[in-house]
């Protein structure tokens, strides 16, 4: 049986997804080693708990394998309706050094390839990326999707990462995009406003990654001193960088203060009242969530729980820092700069 204390939407039609998903990134390399053996069960008690939506990606190294076999131990769990039930999100990354030259048959290839891997004949949503808006093709790409899925192998295209003009050209194209994924954070405000206005003309419902800032919105980092000379992990030095462009450590503590404060008052988390705040924004149909296991499950349903009053909201807002300017992921596709420099961008070859 499936829980229902996690909100619900419909992205597009038949695809209903919990607004809560679990990410897979922390289960990729660069995050330590993963327990294989307790993983299913982890991933069962999030779905039991209502949490019905997984977000994974071809370049996630391992992570399309992982929900593969979890969907197999969910049908031995849980039956077929279960199954059909869960929804499995992924991405179609293809390599840098690919961009403006692929055919066809290329990106089947990588579609096929995630279909074996998840054990799916359709793969329920395939969100797609494209690293260098100067290569031609991506209109192209997004076509050969729309062909694949008319083929039956993908039931619904979306996007990861693209602008607003690249949205409404998608949709010009004939290719409206179900949902586009995208960095939004109480610390990353770039997509509010413009972005907002024409996700919502194209009906494009928006899904956030980065809600927690890689998790340095959480309790454990309230008072703590700088850790930016030493931090390893893949998520928590990309979103060290954001920080940075929201002033520096000390404005960054000044807004935990805040959001400490009104998790108190509510008896949740920090983490709940941040990822609240972003659920709470205009257009966004879902956050992703990152757990590496069933430990994080208690925290992620407290977001679920909350309910931030008109006051709560209003002294988040007079805390916020600036944040970084300009369009969705502009900073990190500038290769040369700090955040471009920490992408990998040829995972699919390696």
């Amino acid at each position: 049986m499936i829980a229902k204390l996690p909100e619900r939407t419909t992205l597009a039609p038949g695809h209903a997804i919990s607004r809560l998903i679990r990410g897979g990134w922390q289960l990729a390399g660069g995050h330590g080693p993963v327990e294989r053996a307790s993983l299913n069960d982890g991933f069962l008690a999030f779905f039991d708990a209502g949490i019905i939506t997984l977000d994974c990606a071809d370049i996630y190294t391992g992570v399309e394998e992982m929900i593969g076999d979890f969907r197999r131990h969910l049908l031995n769990a849980r039956g077929a309706q279960a199954l059909a039930a869960l929804k499995v999100h992924t991405k179609y990354v293809p390599d840098l050094g690919t961009l403006g030259r692929l055919r066809l048959a290329d990106v089947e290839a990588i579609i096929d390839r995630s279909r074996a891997r998840l054990g799916m004949e359709r793969l329920d949503l395939v969100q797609f990326h494209w690293w260098d808006y100067a290569a031609p093709g991506a209109i192209e790409a997004a076509l050969h999707l729309k062909t694949l899925q008319q083929a039956g192998k993908i039931a619904h295209v979306a996007g990861t990462n693209f602008d607003a003009a690249h949205l409404a050209a998608f949709a010009a194209a004939g290719v409206p995009l179900a949902s586009i994924q995208v960095q939004y954070s109480l610390l990353d405000r770039r997509p509010a406003g413009a972005f907002t206005a024409t996700a919502a003309a194209s009906a494009t419902g928006i899904i956030c990654y980065g809600a927690l800032a890689g998790g340095f919105l959480a309790d454990r980092w309230l008072g703590m001193a700088d850790p930016a000379e030493s931090l390893s992990n893949r998520s928590l030095i990309k979103y060290r960088l954001i920080i940075d462009e929201c002033g520096g450590w000390d404005a960054f503590q000044a807004l935990l203060a805040v959001l400490a404060g009104i998790a108190a008052a509510h008896g949740v988390p920090l983490s709940a009242v941040a990822a609240r705040w972003v659920l709470d924004q205009p257009g966004v149909a879902a956050i992703i969530i990152g757990a590496r296991d069933a430990s994080h499950l208690p925290a992620t349903l407290a977001i679920a729980r909350l309910r931030l009053s008109a006051a709560d909201h209003a002294a988040i807002s007079a805390a916020l820092p600036p944040g970084p300017q300009g369009n969705v992921y502009a900073l990190e596709r500038d290769r040369g700069g700090r955040h471009g420099r920490i992408m990998k961008y040829d995972l699919n070859k390696a």
